[in-house]
């Protein structure tokens, strides 16, 4: 029988890489996915949630920059009248797209960021 202390001193000192591979290697040698039996686990908790999440409403809404448009100036300006960046992030957000201006936002924020943003020819994705 192993002596089980020093296999769990052992697995504990691990990397993340080397956790990852042992797992693959376990999953190869036992003919086993190790993410089943928790999926399996997790169902009926994720059933009643599912149904207590379909009547919630999202509250939270994220801005998100697609395409700058051909008006990158005006862009950059209405990016930093929304926000509290820089001119240097506000361009380095711009020039990024596609990047999220606002997070967890509320809808009417958001609704009224998207708008100042498509007045100046960006392409804006709520989410």
């Amino acid at each position: 029988m192993a002596d089980l202390e020093k296999l769990v001193e052992e697995l504990g000192s691990l990397t993340l890489l080397e956790a990852a591979q042992l797992k693959e290697m376990l999953e190869e040698a036992w003919g086993v996915t190790a993410a089943a039996p928790m999926a399996m686990a997790a169902m009926p908790g994720m059933m009643a949630a599912g149904a207590a999440d379909a009547d919630d409403e999202q509250t939270e809404f994220n801005v998100i920059l697609t395409d700058v448009g051909p008006k990158k100036i005006q862009v950059i300006k209405a990016v930093r009248s929304l926000t509290d960046l820089g001119l240097k992030e506000a361009k380095d957000l711009v020039e990024g797209a596609p990047s999220t201006v606002l997070e967890g936002v509320p809808k009417e924020m958001a609704d009224d960021a998207k708008a100042k943003l498509e007045a100046e020819g960006a392409v804006i994705e709520v989410k």
